[in-house]
Formats: structure tokens, C-alpha cells, sequence
């Protein structure tokens, strides 16, 4: 018996018009969170008739708090995610707007892609401006995350699931890797950072140009090419470079326009390209963590994919050959021969 619906449909039904509501499941994601659609039923106009959203969130596994203050504050500033309806914290359960189910990682193809993600670009920019909330500053991407990120890599891709014994010299190997991509992060302006801005996260809206945004509530401080890499080096769906490069200086534009930086052509794009790798790592043992720690097996086929885009980025870094080559030669093959029959999308 799911003891979580049975509340949260209780919950949901003591709202106007939504009292005979039934939840529907429309999706769970990563962590401990679910999603469910809720409809009014035998409303007038004046009232209340949805459709909505339901997150289930328990409280054990999930603060909705950050949520709710960022979702509060963002859209009182014109940003593009949903409106915060009705709120119990303390239950872990949320009543939001819904804005549809069209996840842009469904609509994008070779015809669509430049029209979406210019919308998508615009939005990001709004987002990277944004002040923090009065009531919820947002916490740094200091070095310690950084660092923790970095080492999901070892930690859950090649010793857990792998299953490599990494010697003291691919340790340091990696400790000088990670050292280098933590400081540019380090080095690069600080906005506004979604952390999660990918195509899974945005969902496209029939009677707007700009998408939905969802999944916020890890925001943070930090470099302004983050919530970039995740859009065009995202880990569900790849391009051919000379695309993310067009779509990548379309950004340096927008962006030193709005006054978030001063870099030139060059400079962004070394960002951006290191950046990259800081993220790819990071998603690799998660997706790792996700199949081994919590049952979720699909993110699996994600892995190759993820790995494919450091190889490529650090083959065009000449500080970083030596780990290049390593690549290449330890981990890429294990990938190979143990999840390549996982990965559905190239």
C-alpha cells in the first residue's frame, strides 16, 4: 500500500475544487521526489479547476524549503517556473502551476534546436542576473563542492562500478586534474546557477518562446558557464561541436551584453570547455551512485555518452594529456566492455 499517495491525496482534496481530485503519476526524477497531476472537477470558472502538479517530497529524503524560496522568489521576478500554489513543508507535499508535459529533450532535432535553445539562452540569462532572496541567500560553489563533485568520478564510476583499483599515481594523476578544473572555476564571474539546466529540466510551452524551468532548488553562487554546459554539452543528448560552438559565443554575446562578464572569444570558451569537464565528472559518478545505490539502472546508458564529452575536451588540453591518454586507456575500455550495450542515444 503507498501510504505517501493515500496522504498526499487527502492532502490535495481539502482545496477548492479539488476534492473528488484522483492523482495521476506523471514522473519521479533522480532523487527521492515524485510528481503527480491533479484535475478539479465539477468547478466553475472562478474557481480553481488545474490541471496541477503535485510534488511529493518526504521530508526524510527531501527539504522542500529551497524549493519553495527559490520558487517564490524567482517567479516574483519574472522567471519561468512554477507558481507555488499551496505549500506543507512539514509533510513534504506542494500544489504547483503545471506547465505541461512537453520536456524539450523530446522536441529537439536538428530543425527545432536553435529556436529552442535560444529561448532556453535568453531564460538563463534572466536567471544568472537574478539577486538572492532576502530570506534564502544562496550558498556558494566553493571549493569544497566542487571538490565532493569531482570525486563522485573515482569514488562510484571506477571503483564501484567499474570495479578499478586506481594506484597512487592515478590518484595524483586525478588530484592534479581536478586542481586544475577547480580553479577556473574558481576564477570565472559568479552568477546566478541553476546547476541542473538541461533539456530534462525545461519543458517547452506551446504559447511561449521561453521554457518552463524546473529542478532549482540546488541553486548556487557560482561560474558563469555552468548552467551553460549543461545545456549544450548536456548529458542526454549530443551535438556536433561546431553547433555548441555557434551556440556557445551566441551566449558569450548575450551574456557579456547583460554585464555578467568581460571575457573575449578565447577566454569563454576555455571556461566553458573546463567547466565542462568539472560537470562531466561530477554527472558520471552520480549516474553511477543512481544504478548502484538506488536501483535506478537507466542512467546507466548515460555514462558513455557523459565520458565521451571529457575524452573529447581534454584531448584539446594540452595541461591535460596525460590524463587524456588515461582515458583512453584505463577507463574508456571498461566503459566499453561493461555499459556500452546500456546506451540507447549516441
Amino acid at each position: 500500500m503507498d501510504t505517501r499517495l493515500q496522504q498526499l491525496t487527502q492532502w490535495v482534496r481539502q482545496f477548492p475544487g479539488l476534492a473528488q481530485s484522483q492523482p495521476v503519476p506523471v514522473s519521479g526524477d533522480a532523487s527521492f521526489r515524485r510528481y503527480f497531476r491533479v484535475l478539479g472537477q465539477g468547478v466553475d470558472s472562478a474557481s480553481r479547476h488545474g490541471p496541477f502538479i503535485v510534488m511529493d517530497a518526504p521530508p526524510e529524503h527531501e527539504d522542500c524549503q529551497p524549493f519553495v524560496a527559490l520558487a517564490r522568489h524567482w517567479h516574483g521576478q519574472g522567471i519561468a517556473v512554477p507558481d507555488v500554489i499551496e505549500a506543507d513543508l512539514e509533510q513534504g507535499f506542494l500544489l504547483l502551476e503545471d506547465f505541461g508535459d512537453q520536456l524539450m529533450l523530446g522536441q529537439l532535432d536538428d530543425h527545432s534546436a536553435d529556436h529552442l535553445y535560444s529561448g532556453a539562452m535568453a531564460e538563463l540569462c534572466r536567471i544568472q542576473q537574478l539577486n538572492d532572496a532576502a530570506d534564502y541567500p544562496l550558498p556558494p560553489y566553493d571549493t569544497a563542492l566542487l571538490e565532493r563533485e569531482m570525486a563522485l568520478f573515482p569514488d562510484w564510476l571506477l571503483e564501484q562500478q567499474l570495479g578499478l583499483t586506481l594506484s597512487n599515481s592515478e590518484r595524483a594523476l586525478l588530484d592534479t586534474t581536478f586542481a586544475l578544473l577547480r580553479e577556473s572555476a574558481l576564477a570565472q564571474p559568479e552568477v546566478t546557477v541553476h546547476r541542473d539546466y538541461h533539456s530534462r529540466n525545461l519543458l517547452v510551452r506551446p504559447d511561449s518562446p521561453t521554457p518552463g524551468v524546473i529542478d532549482f532548488q540546488d541553486a548556487v553562487r557560482g561560474p558563469v558557464t555552468y548552467d551553460l554546459v549543461s545545456l549544450l554539452k548536456d548529458c542526454y543528448i549530443r551535438w556536433p561541436e561546431h553547433r555548441v560552438q555557434q551556440w556557445t559565443e551566441q551566449y558569450r554575446l548575450l551574456s557579456r551584453a547583460a554585464g555578467l562578464h568581460h571575457a573575449d572569444a578565447e577566454t569563454f570558451r576555455q571556461w566553458f570547455e573546463l567547466m565542462g569537464m568539472q560537470r562531466h565528472l561530477k554527472a558520471a559518478g552520480i549516474f553511477a551512485r543512481l544504478a548502484l545505490r538506488d536501483g535506478k539502472t537507466g542512467y546507466l546508458g548515460d555514462i558513455p555518452r557523459t565520458v565521451g564529452y571529457l575524452v573529447e575536451a581534454s584531448s584539446r588540453q594540452p595541461a591535460l594529456r596525460h590524463f587524456h591518454g588515461w582515458l583512453l586507456d584505463r577507463v574508456v575500455p571498461e566503459i566499453g566492455q561493461q555499459l556500452a550495450s546500456a546506451n540507447g542515444q549516441g
